[in-house]
């Protein structure tokens, strides 16, 4: 009796104007005491990643060895600094985004991102369970085309673990990241702010293969 209807991206031309000035962050990270905005040491790389709400998301990232920093914003949109409201009106295009900036001297790229296919359901589209909407599709964007590269194969090998298990068709964006932007104060860290908070990661329960297993 009560379909559901699929949230759709906008138009460019119909997404909010936004403003030019960017929201205010913390100067350091609440747990790891390092800087949230750039610049970083040489050699870390960054990567960013959406899973739908992106308070649970950052504690996985920042509980992960090698980890240098992370932060929570918005992009894969149109609207110039949007603000949380804006985002979840989806009229701005944007998803909920992890920046996660790491030294791959002491994290691969590819056990970040196990973490991120298997802390997840990446085959929803515009959802995560229950939270529905353009901001909580599944997305990673790329720094360079090099780590477009491994994601692309990384997400070949987890298609075909999800086939074996008999499961849906991965739709997770996959791309160069167009622009990033902060969220406000408010949400970086949220799970250390807010130790009980509301957490609404769920993965499938497949785990995500070594790269050598899919060659």
């Amino acid at each position: 009796m009560f379909a559901f209807s699929e949230p759709r991206m906008p138009a460019p031309e119909q997404a909010l104007p936004g403003r030019d000035e960017p929201v205010p962050v913390p100067e350091r990270h609440r747990v790891l005491g390092t800087p949230l905005a750039p610049p970083y040491p040489e050699g870390m790389q960054v990567i960013h990643f959406g899973m739908g709400c992106f308070w649970g998301a950052e504690r996985l990232f920042w509980q992960q060895d090698g980890v240098y920093s992370t932060s929570v914003g918005y992009g894969g949109g149109y609207t110039p600094n949007p603000t949380y409201q804006e985002v979840c009106s989806g009229q701005t295009g944007h998803t909920e985004l992890v920046r996660v900036v790491f030294d791959p001297e002491r994290v691969s790229l590819d056990a970040l991102l196990r973490i991120f296919w298997e802390g997840h359901d990446p085959t929803q589209g515009m959802r995560q369970g229950n939270d529905v909407g353009t901001q909580y599709r599944s997305a990673i964007y790329t720094a360079d085309p090099s780590q477009q590269e491994v994601v692309e194969a990384s997400r070949a090998c987890f298609q075909t673990a999800l086939d074996a298990a008999g499961l849906g068709r991965i739709t997770t964006e996959i791309r160069p990241l167009d622009h990033w932007y902060f969220a406000e104060d408010y949400h970086q860290q949220y799970l250390d702010r807010v130790p009980h908070g509301y957490c609404g990661l769920g993965g499938l329960g497949v785990a995500c293969p070594v790269p050598s297993a899919c060659q």
